[in-house]
């Protein structure tokens, strides 16, 4: 039997597994986007059927939203590498990452951004590093919180299952 990549859930499985999903990353496409773009990665971390995420710090770019654990690549950095520092500084936790999910170009009136989203495994607990609140929430339970703009459809693919 085919599996539907569109209508399954890329968390049924082991996250270091692979899937269709896996194969064939949505990447959407900003209606600005181009040159001078600031590449950011981040970490969909899921344990036990929940998945982890953050709230930015209030005086940071998008400050008290909530959004996956990451941060900027620096010059140099392959995306893997950018995400297990991150993960590190912000969490003080060792990060296993996986496949590419979703890629996501972006353009908001200060800056120009590229996210790309990867299904991690984390070892050990996470700690919140840099102040910034964390929580375990079930997929569907997304919705309840506000994130910056540019998650929106990989939010809409998590809460589907």
């Amino acid at each position: 039997m085919t599996r539907d990549p569109l209508n399954s859930n890329p968390l049924d499985s082991n996250p270091l597994d692979s899937n269709p999903l896996d194969s064939n990353p949505l990447t959407l496409p900003s209606p600005q986007g181009g040159e001078g773009i600031v590449e950011v990665v981040a970490a969909v971390i899921e344990r036990d059927g929940l998945i982890l995420i953050a709230r930015r710090p209030a005086a940071s770019h998008l400050g008290g939203l909530w959004e996956f654990p990451g941060g900027k690549r620096d010059a140099g950095e392959s995306p893997e590498a950018a995400l297990v520092r991150e993960i590190r500084e912000e969490l003080g936790a060792a990060v296993a990452v996986g496949p590419l999910l979703e890629t996501v170009d972006w353009a908001y009136p200060e800056k120009r951004v590229r996210l790309s989203f990867f299904r991690c495994q984390i070892a050990g607990e996470p700690r919140p590093l840099e102040g910034q609140e964390i929580v375990w929430v079930r997929p569907a339970e997304l919705a309840r919180y506000r994130f910056p703009p540019a998650d929106a459809t990989l939010l809409e693919r998590l809460a589907r299952g």
